[in-house]
């Protein structure tokens, strides 16, 4: 492990930067702990935070972490070494959020959302999709490329498109008032930077969606921001939108992190508006993808995504850490021609972006990967045994 590989983890404006994340201590079994990112040292902060859920309650949020000061601090390099070589029986990074539900927004994005449109052509089969691909692409983009979601033009757009036979229930959360918002994983189950994430053994079209997350209070304010991988079986969806349950909520298939920065003077959500994620993947086989998304394509504004998911409508005493969407979705050949990317075994994902770090993960098998055990009863009977409940 060289140091290009822990200034890659961590965000590249770190001395400026206010970073909540948690850490598995095994002094305790392997607990959580919540830790604040100062000084070049990793700060636990549990004894005044006993979640993280909690703590993005605070009003004045950056300003009452720089006034914490811990009763266990660690070597902010060594902690990412671990983290990054998974040592189990060292103090590590996870996922950087624990009591808030997980939601996604999907179709965000026109060039996602036209694949998801060829998804549902292809009925999940990869040797339809590159067909479909060029015969509705040119069409349907040129159609809603600069089109506003719910304005009276996108309706106009919608008949011109039903009257062409090219209507799908991805253009009406693509283009219409209303956004798709889904579950996208229970409580407590996501995995965080460095850990494995997981596809069904079933499945043979697939890939890694990066996503900036937003953390919102239980007020709908946002407090932060930290990043995502939405990983997603294409066949499963495909073959019907009422599969994406299945296609989308599998051990290991929701990961974030390294940490959620927190919203202040020196990141607003006019950066977050802004930023640029890349996507690295590499497999054991020497192959090579590499990509990114800029989030100033977005259809939906991050800030209407979030009103769209907690309101006086619906309300999250915990919290919400909400998936925005992705661009990306690779069409390239990875094997035979015509059949687009799929994951293989062993697949390194990198998500990044300066100012959040990185989000790195290795591709296996839901199926093999250790089972989800540490869920809500276990984190408060965690707690109580610390004397932090």
């Amino acid at each position: 492990m060289t140091w290009s590989d822990i200034e890659h983890f961590l965000p590249q404006d770190l001395l400026r930067a206010t970073l909540v994340g948690r850490i598995a201590d095994p002094e305790h079994e392997g607990a959580p702990c919540v830790v604040v990112v100062r000084d070049g040292k990793v700060i636990d902060i549990t004894h005044v935070a006993s979640t993280v859920s909690g703590l993005l309650e605070h009003d004045d949020l950056a300003r009452f972490l720089r006034m914490q000061t811990g009763r266990h601090e660690w070597q902010l390099k060594q902690v990412v070494e671990n983290t990054l070589a998974q040592q189990k029986d060292a103090v590590r990074f996870i996922a950087p959020c624990d009591l808030q539900v997980i939601k996604a927004c999907g179709v965000t994005f026109v060039g996602s959302m036209l694949e998801r449109v060829i998804e549902e052509k292809a009925a999940g089969d990869p040797l339809k999709a590159d067909q479909i691909r060029s015969s509705i692409s040119e069409i349907v983009g040129t159609a809603i490329q600069k089109v506003r979601p719910g304005s009276p033009e996108a309706a106009r757009v919608k008949d011109f498109l039903q009257s062409n036979g090219l209507w799908s229930q991805y253009l009406e959360v693509g283009i219409g008032p209303d956004a798709e918002v889904f579950t996208k994983a229970p409580v407590l189950s996501s995995v965080g930077s460095g850990e494995e994430i997981g596809i069904l053994r079933k499945s043979e079209w697939n890939n890694p969606e990066p996503e900036l997350v937003l953390a919102v209070d239980s007020q709908g304010r946002v407090k932060g921001a930290t990043l995502g991988n939405d990983v997603n079986l294409r066949d499963i969806e495909g073959r019907s939108a009422l599969l994406l349950g299945k296609a989308k909520d599998n051990n290991g298939s929701c990961a974030m992190g390294p940490f959620i920065r927190v919203l202040d003077d020196h990141f607003t959500i006019e950066d977050a508006r802004a930023l640029e994620i890349s996507l690295s993947i590499r497999g054991e086989d020497g192959y090579l993808l590499e990509g990114s998304s800029s989030l100033s394509e977005i259809s939906r504004d991050l800030l209407d995504l979030v009103r769209q998911t907690i309101g006086h409508h619906h309300q999250y005493p915990d919290g919400v850490m909400l998936f925005t969407g992705t661009l990306f979705a690779p069409t390239d050949d990875r094997g035979a021609k015509g059949q687009g990317f799929t994951h293989k075994l062993g697949d390194r994902v990198s998500i990044s972006t300066p100012a959040l770090g990185a989000l790195i993960n290795t591709v296996r098998h839901s199926e093999a990967l250790p089972p989800w055990t540490f869920g809500i009863r276990q984190l408060m009977h965690s707690l109580q045994q610390r004397g932090l409940f």
